[in-house]
């Protein structure tokens, strides 16, 4: 099923947590950051919006080191529901699609929660102060990838963010498969 984060809530701020990386370390959300900003992504491995773009995400989050803005993933889904996104092949997600940054398990799901995670892909761009700045799409894909040539919203609002400490107040949200939680009855 498909979902939509809120809009951003300018100002809010981000939230640090150590969790283990797809690279065998633990790492600190905070410590992912460049001089000029950090965008923190919820993903996972088998959703069909996050497969439809992860090319488009390592493109951006590649370019966005150039601004001096920092990326980080995280995987939040239940495993034992949706064995597809176990830390083992998270590991195998990574690997296969070349992240150039971290992919963190948030086995607990105490991250989503402290974030109010919505969907996988669910961006959240701070500024060097650790405030939110954006939340909202990677640009126009859904489920297919959109052509080449689509506006890059994540991109040009965060090198905006690095630029200016502020992000654009027009955004539009992102869509993608609801974060699968463990049930907690």
């Amino acid at each position: 099923m498909a979902a939509t984060p809120p809009v951003c809530d300018f100002g809010w701020p981000a939230i640090d947590a150590t969790l283990p990386s797809t690279d065998g370390q633990k790492r600190s959300i905070f410590g992912c950051a460049g001089p000029n900003g950090l965008v923190v992504a919820f993903i996972c491995n088998h959703c069909p919006y996050v497969k439809a773009v992860i090319s488009r995400i390592v493109r951006d989050a590649a370019d966005l080191e150039a601004h001096g803005i920092g990326f980080v993933a995280i995987c939040s889904n239940d495993a034992s529901t949706y064995p597809a996104d176990s830390f083992e092949n998270m590991k195998i997600f990574a690997q296969i699609h070349q992240f150039g940054f971290p992919y963190l398990h948030d086995e607990t799901q105490a991250v989503a929660r402290a974030y109010d995670a919505a969907c996988t892909p669910d961006f959240f761009g701070f500024n060097s102060d650790f405030e939110l700045q954006y939340r909202g799409r990677l640009d126009a894909s859904r489920k297919e990838a959109g052509p080449d040539d689509l506006r890059r919203d994540l991109y040009e609002a965060m090198v905006q963010v690095a630029e200016t400490g502020q992000g654009p107040r027009d955004q539009i949200a992102s869509i993608g498969c609801s974060i699968k939680w463990k049930d907690t009855a």
